[in-house]
């Protein structure tokens, strides 16, 4: 479809509600979850209405179809990631499991004390916690590669903080209180030749570009759906085949076994060895329709528009007295995290609301972010390609009136 703003915006019935005092709403938060087009709650109404059943085990029509629709979800990611293989998809509740399991299923059965595992000071709690757990179950070593004052990785001191004690790296794609947008593909590089694996949290960066997990040649990648304007509860786990073939189950139970006796189990193949229990299906079979769309707007023109959004996104919030800018990377997506003068951000999205513009405001489960830039909180306008320079000026116009206040 050709990329007509107005268009598109009419394919997101949320974009249309309005919010207090029945002020149109502006929804600038889209870092925390994405609204989705009718054409993805279609998709899932019609499954619930129509083809409701459980998968893969049964042999009436409902299941079989069922099945098809999941399945032909998993292919679906395997072309928008370009993996190799259906095997290399693993469906999960959302990213923070996907990173979570390879912590629990490859990080427990391939480190030992010592080893060490290399972050990035701009990580998500997900991508912090879970590696703190594994600290405590192998006595593995943590480390931190800092960024700098406009919220960019240090390359050289990620590359000097790589060692042949380091077994895995696992860094943001995109920082989601920054807008930071890393380059993937030397750090896998460089992880690489360190002799590490790299797991990618792409879960701001499934929106942002598109993604090719064999040019950029990471082990493992996690996403959530909600991110890519599709259900809630479901999302991906990329991992190379050969990987994935060595890790242990994460769970037991349902269709991640092929026999069981109460003497021993035979687990099943990739990929449904990692996925035990009934699967959210709905929420699989509507991610696949998410992807359809976000095929059909097509990349090149997203991203155009996007960068479009960052540019007079600087330019205007740069012009408010006293506000802050927290992350001003060279590569950067359409998030916007500021501090304003004397004003608590709390106090700043408690304010616009009032004016019917949606914002973050808080830590943004990036703690160590806030204490590297010395602010114990930031508002944060996080933008997707529905949204206009316009809200961003109804945004500054709000704002405004917040200095006023104060």
């Amino acid at each position: 479809m050709a990329f007509n703003i107005e268009k598109i915006r009419r394919d997101f019935p949320n974009l249309m509600a309005r919010a207090r005092d029945e002020k149109p709403l502006v929804y600038l938060d889209n870092a925390a979850t994405t609204f989705k087009p009718c054409q993805v709650i279609s998709c899932t109404h019609a499954h619930y209405c129509h083809k409701t059943a459980n998968i893969h085990r049964g042999v009436h029509y409902l299941s079989e179809e069922a099945t098809a629709e999941y399945e032909s979800t998993r292919e679906k990611v395997r072309r928008f990631l370009n993996a190799s293989s259906l095997c290399e998809i693993v469906f999960t509740k959302g990213a923070t499991e996907s990173i979570n399991l390879v912590a629990a299923s490859y990080g427990r059965s391939a480190l030992k004390s010592g080893d060490e595992v290399l972050i990035s000071q701009m990580e998500h709690h997900s991508n912090i916690v879970p590696w703190q757990l594994l600290r405590e179950a192998t006595g593995c070593v943590i480390k931190v590669a800092p960024i700098n004052d406009r919220g960019e990785l240090l390359l050289d001191e990620y590359r000097k903080l790589l060692s042949p004690r380091t077994k895995i790296v696992s860094i943001v794609h995109v920082s989601n209180s920054l807008g930071t947008v890393n380059p993937v593909k030397e750090l896998a590089r460089l992880a690489h030749e360190a002799g590490a694996v790299f797991l990618l949290d792409a879960a701001q960066g499934v929106s942002h570009e598109p993604i090719d997990v064999q040019d950029w040649d990471v082990d493992f990648l996690a996403f959530s759906g909600h991110k890519l304007f599709g259900p809630t509860g479901v999302g991906v786990l990329y991992g190379k085949e050969r990987i994935l073939e060595t890790m242990p189950p994460y769970q037991g139970g349902g269709d991640m076994i092929l026999s069981v006796t109460f003497d021993r189990t035979v687990f099943n193949r990739l990929p449904l060895k990692f996925e035990a229990g009934t699967p959210n299906v709905a929420g699989v079979i509507g991610l696949g329709s998410a992807i359809d769309y976000i095929r059909a707007v097509g990349w090149e023109d997203m991203i155009t528009h996007k960068k479009d959004l960052v540019d007079h996104g600087h330019k205007v919030l740069n012009a408010v007295p006293g506000l802050r800018m927290i992350g001003t990377a060279r590569n950067k997506a359409p998030i916007f995290s500021f501090v304003l003068e004397g004003v608590h951000a709390h106090d700043i999205g408690t304010l616009i609301d009032r004016e019917g513009i949606a914002i973050r405001t808080g830590h943004h489960c990036t703690q160590p972010v806030m204490e590297r830039f010395g602010v114990p909180a930031t508002a944060r306008a996080s933008l997707a390609f529905y949204n206009t320079k316009e809200e961003i000026d109804l945004l500054v116009k709000a704002l405004l009136k917040v200095r006023e206040v104060f």
